[in-house]
C-alpha cells in the first residue's frame, strides 16, 4: 500500500493563507479520489475537499469559495491552497487516498471521505489566531 506525506501546515493569523501539499508514493493515487480531512481539539473529523480522477472537486459548506483543491498528477501530489483562513479551521489536516480504487475514481460527497477513503497520511497541524 502506497504512502501519502502532508507537508504546509503551520501557524496563521485570521485572513490569511496557507497551502498544503500531499505527496503520493504511488502514482496510481492520482487516478483515484483524493481529499483532505481535518480535525479539531474536541471535534469530529470533517470531510473539506476531494477531487476525482478528471479533476472534479467537492468541497465543504464551510471552505466554499475559501479553499481549493487542486493535483498534478505528474508529481503525484495533491494541493490545498486555504485562503481566508478563520479560527475555526484549525485543526489537523489528512490527505485521505482511496488507494484500493473502491470507488473507481469517483469522489464521495465530502461528509462521507473520512470514512470511505482509507489510505491516510500523517497529518499536518493548521493553526489560525485571531
Amino acid at each position: 500500500q502506497g504512502q501519502l506525506v502532508e507537508s504546509g501546515g503551520g501557524s496563521v493569523q485570521a485572513g490569511g493563507s496557507l497551502r498544503l501539499s500531499c505527496a503520493a508514493s504511488i502514482s496510481t493515487y492520482s487516478t483515484y479520489c483524493m481529499g483532505w480531512v481535518r480535525q479539531a481539539p474536541g471535534k469530529e473529523r470533517e470531510g473539506v475537499a476531494a477531487i476525482d480522477r478528471d479533476g472534479g472537486t467537492k468541497y465543504a459548506d464551510s471552505v466554499k469559495g475559501r479553499f481549493t483543491i487542486s493535483k498534478d498528477n505528474a508529481k503525484n501530489t495533491v494541493y490545498l491552497q486555504m485562503n481566508s483562513l478563520k479560527p475555526e479551521d484549525t485543526g489537523m489536516y489528512y490527505c485521505v487516498a482511496d488507494g484500493a480504487g473502491l470507488h473507481r475514481g469517483d469522489c464521495p460527497r465530502t461528509e462521507y471521505i473520512d470514512k470511505a477513503l482509507h489510505t491516510w497520511g500523517q497529518g499536518t497541524l493548521v493553526t489560525v489566531s485571531s
